[in-house]
């Protein structure tokens, strides 16, 4: 399994490096540049807003699916077509409710044009995602990998055309953006439909109350631990547009730095949607799981710890490679943000193993608690520090959830960290973020900031050497 899952792990992480980050940097972040921080930052925060009530049109059915897939891909074939009938009902009541909500927030009435376009939109993503967890949970890695960039490559090319090459890049506006992503989605939407299609062919869309019953209530534990992740990680830029008198710009502002760490969670995310289905089977095989989690979690946690320490000590250099505007007021919310990166990926592996262990009930109370924590933070710190208190209030509450998760998953993996081991930990994290220091201060450009990082995964062994000779000579 380690080798199934570092080989996959690979190739996922090839192709987002390709794709992704030319969508995020190449598009997403010339879109803001061309368009300024005001308008790119409502659309920014009613993005954020739709995402808020996503958990209406999935209801957990994604992660459940990927779980049980895994497990009974049988039993889930014959039920595919059952559950693609509950999510268009749910579909409906997503779009209802995120209209009333907005209607009771008062937003203003330009804005519903693209509220309509973003909820659809909405609908179309839990779609494909849905494509992409019977892909995973049977264990199609190429294709879900395929599946999972292909929006991104066609936006590079459909908005990157647009942008660079024809009339009307000088009057690009974020509606032309919203209105190309979206197609680009459709597009994604019909090819993974198409693969799905031949793997178990035609699926018959039925409603069926005892289908829908049984569905929704295995899968609301997974809902509600969504909705509640969604919401303290998503609604800070939601309470900024909402909070300040000159929130859409602030919005804005916070984009620029959470854009980065969004592009780097996409990339952390990889390893969940691996081992996810891999937990599952193992855990119902009841197979040893303790080695490939020390394994990923080390891969990523330690790497998250190097990345971060390159983007808090560089952060204004490399925010402005990328953006024109806003610069100072971006750079000390990024470098809270990058931070929060570590904690993150804590709570990805941690959270990813108890989801297939099936403690939902331990996952939602942490998550509640977190949410509790971010909003109380919020609400106290952006009237007084605007973009920076968002910041500050997501930093401590995605640390307070990663602790939590820790102390769960060591009781229940039963694992025994050393003295030895948490010195090397401690030393390695002293080491990269003294060097990164180090180096902005005396001027080392980011190359070699990056083959010093490079070095310490290397001996430090969090790039384990000899399991990729062993996966590239073929051997178990």
């Amino acid at each position: 399994m380690q080798k199934k899952f570092i080989s996959n792990l690979v190739l996922l992480a090839l192709l987002n490096l390709l794709i992704k980050p030319i969508a995020i940097f190449g598009i997403d972040a010339t879109v803001q540049n061309r368009v300024g921080s005001e308008d790119y930052g409502l659309y920014f925060s009613l993005l954020n807003f739709t995402y808020l009530f996503n958990i209406l049109l999935d209801f957990g059915i994604n992660n459940y699916m990927t779980k049980n897939v895994a497990q009974y891909p049988a039993l889930m074939q014959k039920y595919i077509g059952k559950i693609s009938a509950v999510r268009i009902v749910l579909f409906f009541i997503y779009a209802i409710f995120t209209f009333g909500i907005a209607f009771v927030l008062q937003y203003e009435n330009k804005v519903y044009p693209i509220l309509l376009i973003l909820v659809i939109q909405q609908f179309v993503i839990g779609m494909i995602a849905y494509f992409r967890s019977y892909l995973s949970g049977m264990l199609l890695f190429k294709l879900d990998a395929l599946l999972s960039v292909l929006d991104r490559f066609m936006l590079i090319i459909i908005c990157g055309l647009t942008l660079y090459f024809t009339t009307y890049a000088n009057s690009f506006t974020i509606e032309h953006y919203i209105f190309i992503q979206f197609i680009c989605y459709l597009i994604s939407f019909f090819v993974g439909l198409l693969l799905v299609l031949k793997h178990i062919g035609t699926i018959k869309i039925k409603f069926n109350k005892p289908i829908i019953y049984l569905i929704t209530r295995e899968s609301y534990p997974y809902a509600l631990l969504i909705i509640l992740m969604a919401l303290f990680s998503r609604v800070d830029s939601v309470m900024l547009e909402r909070m300040l008198p000159d929130g859409a710009r602030q919005a804005g502002v916070y984009a620029q730095g959470f854009r980065l760490l969004d592009a780097s969670f996409m990339f952390a995310m990889l390893f969940s949607n691996l081992l996810l289905p891999i937990f599952s089977k193992m855990i119902g095989d009841k197979m040893p799981v303790k080695p490939l989690f020390q394994l990923s979690s080390k891969l990523l946690v330690w790497g998250a710890i190097a990345l971060a320490a390159l983007c808090y000590w560089n952060a204004e250099n490399i925010l402005s490679i990328i953006y024109s505007n806003d610069l100072a007021l971006s750079t000390p919310p990024f470098q809270l943000l990058m931070l929060t990166f570590v904690a993150m990926c804590i709570t990805l592996i941690f959270g990813t193993y108890l989801t297939a262990l099936g403690e939902m009930k331990t996952l939602n109370i942490i998550a509640f608690v977190g949410l509790l924590i971010n909003v109380a933070c919020n609400i106290y710190l952006i009237p007084k520090y605007g973009a920076y208190g968002a910041a500050i209030a997501t930093l401590f509450t995605q640390f307070a959830v990663a602790i939590a998760e820790t102390i769960v998953v060591v009781k229940r993996l039963q694992i025994v960290y050393t003295f030895w081991t948490s010195l090397s930990f401690v030393i390695y994290t002293t080491v990269v973020f003294s060097g990164c220091w180090l180096a902005e201060k005396y001027s080392l450009n980011l190359f070699y900031q990056g083959i010093f990082l490079i070095f310490c995964l290397l001996i430090f062994k969090v790039i384990n050497v000899q399991l990729f000779k062993t996966i590239l000579s073929g051997r178990d």
